[in-house]
Formats: structure tokens, sequence, C-alpha cells
């Protein structure tokens, strides 16, 4: 029996994971750790561990006891700032994982280094600047005059801000203390894919496009962006797929690993990548596992060097136009779009109908 360590056990991003490995009809002994003692509370897991957050100075020591003392086969997480650590320290670890190259990591986590990148590359990109100072904003909006604003690292929409008052802009980046760690992006629109992929040595496992219908509790954020997906869509669209494999190829010639490319669609229906979220599944990862394709199965797989079953067709193998929809307290629903979407025809209908009987005023 395998033997995982899960960091973020009890967060959303890494029950899903570990909800897909028991799915997957093998047996594994999970331990869990996590910084927050109330996520930890709810940890499936046969054993749970609180430690101090990535960042913290003890967190390497304490990190090490509990393998020392666990003993796990492989070791997971599901956060940016673990992820850039542990890649860092991989080989001191004393315990397997399985992990793209540092310097893809490097310049995965760091959005700004991924921009560079692609821009290099010759990718159709949303322009960027590095904000180290307050003339740089200036110059961010004399160039853009909207702009959005976002953390280079950090997930979930971290630090994110679409603005045109610079008076804003100063305050919202001195609340963060963040002068030379945010970038300031032209402007996208409000739709964005999801490309999760899954590759060994170079050769790609498996990748599957979704599409985010709307993003859960909008409203209580200032971008409107809260890293908590709503409701997602499987899609099967060419152009994603063609731009997903650039982006990941103009960081890294050999990719091994998760790569999960985020892109937002501009003006003219482009999809421009914006960022990678390497090495980590994306929050609603059981949705796949749910329709069929098992992606943390067969990455546990993939880094025990175990024989894979093959992925037919390899891209998108999924139906389009199934609908993953969550909410708070509730389990998912997969369900096709297609019936949702009959479901508001219906109320068209009806509403059409009042309207000509003179019912409705």
């Amino acid at each position: 029996m395998k033997r995982i360590l899960v960091g973020g056990a009890g967060g959303t991003p890494s029950n899903n994971f570990i909800k897909s490995l028991r799915q997957s009809g093998e047996s594994f002994y999970i331990i869990g750790m996590t910084s927050r003692s109330y996520d930890l509370a709810k940890a499936k897991t046969e054993e749970r561990y609180l430690v101090p957050p990535a960042r913290d100075p003890n967190y390497r020591a304490v990190l090490k006891q509990i393998i020392a003392e666990t003993r796990p086969h492989f070791f997971h997480a599901q956060h940016d700032f673990e992820i850039e650590l542990i890649s860092e320290w991989r080989d001191d670890l004393g315990v397997r994982t399985f992990l793209p190259a540092k310097e893809t990591v490097r310049a995965c986590v760091d959005k700004y280094l991924s921009y560079a990148r692609w821009k290099k590359a010759g990718l159709t990109l949303p322009e960027t600047m590095e904000i180290g100072s307050r003339d740089d904003l200036k110059e961010a909006f004399r160039r853009f005059g909207e702009l959005w604003l976002r953390l280079r690292k950090g997930g979930g929409g971290l630090g994110a801000l679409r603005t045109s008052d610079y008076g804003m802009a100063e305050r919202w980046i001195e609340h963060y203390e963040g002068w030379g760690q945010f970038g300031a992006a032209e402007c996208l629109t409000a739709d964005s894919v999801t490309w999760m992929s899954l590759w060994k040595d170079g050769e790609l496992i498996c990748a599957q496009g979704r599409k985010r219908l709307y993003w859960e509790f909008a409203s209580r954020a200032v971008a409107g962006v809260t890293g908590i997906t709503g409701t997602g869509v499987t899609v099967s669209d060419p152009d994603v797929d063609r731009v997903a494999l650039a982006a990941i190829h103009a960081i890294d010639p050999a990719p091994n690993g998760i790569f999960a490319v985020d892109l937002t669609y501009d003006a003219r229906g482009v999809p421009n990548p914006t960022e990678i979220n390497i090495a980590r599944f994306f929050t609603t990862i059981d949705f796949f596992t749910a329709a069929g394709l098992n992606m943390p199965a067969l990455y546990v797989k993939a880094a025990f060097d175990e024989s894979l079953p093959t992925i037919d067709p390899p891209i998108n193998p999924l139906p389009e136009g199934l609908a993953w929809v969550r909410g708070m307290d509730c389990e998912p629903v997969l369900i096709p779009l297609q019936t949702i979407e009959s479901w508001n025809e219906d109320l068209r209908r009806r509403c059409a109908v009042g309207q000509s009987d003179g019912i409705l005023r």
C-alpha cells in the first residue's frame, strides 16, 4: 500500500485530490498535514499533523520530522508557496516527489517570469509591466489606461484588482506592502479556460480543457475573482490546445508532472496564457474524476514509474458540455450543460407566454 503525504490536507484542493485517489480502486494510506488547524479537522486522512506555514522558518524542520516519523513513499502539495520550497529541497527531504525541473517551477510560480518567457517565444499576451515604484505604476496607467493588477506569486486571485483609478491602485499595493511584488497588465475579457495536463519525461499523458462559467462569491471580491470556481464545463478547443502546448514548451521543452495552464480570451477571441499553476491540480480536479478521467491516480502511477492506461484521445478525452456545479456545504453535481440551458429556455418561454397573455406587466 502506498503511503502518501499530502500538504494542505483539509483544504478543498487537497481534499479533492485525496477523494480522487480514494475513488481509483487502489488502496492508499494518506498522511495529511496543513498549517491551518481548522482545515486539519476536515482532513479525511489516516494521520493528521499541523505544520507551520511554508514560509515560516520552522517549516522545513517540522516537515522533515514528520517525514522521518511517518515514512511516506510519496509527497504531494497543492499550494504554490509550499511547492516552491519543496521543489528546491526535493533532494534533501528523503521522500519521492514528482515535480518539473526546479527552473520550471521557479518560472511558473512567478507570473512575470512566465510572461517574459512567453513574450520571448512570440505568444499572444496582454502587455505586462513589473511594478516596483510609483513611477512604474504611473507608466502602466499611461500605457494601458485601465489595468489589471495582481501579485506575481500566489494563487486564488491573490492581490487581483481591475481599476482605472491611480489612487486606488496605489493604496492597493501599499495595503499588500507590494512594491516590487506586483505586475500590471492590459485588461482582457472575463472569459477564461484552464488546460489541465499531465506529463512524464517530456511525453504528454493526457490533457483536458475546462471553462469556468463564473466565480463563486464573485460579488464579495473587489476584482470579482475569488479563486473559487462556481460551475466549470468541459471544453474541446483546438486553439486552446495549441496555445497551451506552446505556453508549456516555451518554459520547459521536456515537461514532467502537472502543468495547469490558465488562459483568458482577449477582445478578438484569442486565448492568452496568463499563468501556469505548476505541480498542482486545480481545486475541482474531482470534476474530471467523476466524469471518468482520474488524473490524480494517473499522476501517482506515473510518479512510481508504473504502466499507465492508454488515454484515447490524450487531449480532451471527456465529452464536451459536462458541467460541474458547486456551492458551499453541498456536494457538487455533474450534469450536462444542455440540461441547465433547457431550464433557462423553459423560463424564457414561460415569460414570453405571460407577456403575450398580459399576465406579466
